[in-house]
């Protein structure tokens, strides 16, 4: 079976934000494709390290911001959290870069916090996502 990480991440925003999908976000439409250039370049497993990662360095910069402290940005923490230095291979930079730009994008639209796109497709990357909890077959199986 194929991860189909468009459909799980589109099920995760659903579950954050409700449905229809006309109700979500202006900034979740626009950052669905760079999670996807993300989950395409390094596949499931690396992108979830990703989506991980990302976070805590959002966090470094707000931290850095608040206490007005010099830093080097999203970029440089995420770099770091992630070693994207040891292995600059085409897919490392594709998902780096769209990592980058999905930032940029939550962080100028203020309504939501970056984190909860990251969380989400993070959970979107889980084999289980998307799944009921208790499937009919299961249930069915049971009786």
């Amino acid at each position: 079976m194929t991860h189909d990480f468009g459909l799980r991440f589109a099920q995760e925003l659903c579950d954050r934000f409700g449905s229809p999908v006309g109700s979500w976000l202006a900034s979740a439409e626009q950052v669905i494709p760079f999670f996807a250039i993300v989950v395409n370049a390094l596949g499931t497993n690396n992108a979830a390290l990703w989506f991980e990662a990302a976070p805590t360095a959002v966090r470094s910069v707000v931290t850095a911001e608040q206490n007005r402290v010099h830093h080097f940005g999203f970029a440089h923490h995420l770099a770091v959290k992630i070693d994207a230095h040891q292995e600059l291979t085409l897919p490392v930079v594709a998902a780096f870069e769209a990592t980058k730009a999905l930032y940029e994008v939550t962080r100028r639209h203020a309504a939501v916090e970056v984190d909860v796109f990251f969380d989400c497709a993070l959970r979107a990357c889980s084999p289980d996502s998307g799944l009921p909890t208790s499937s009919p077959v299961a249930a069915a199986a049971s009786v």
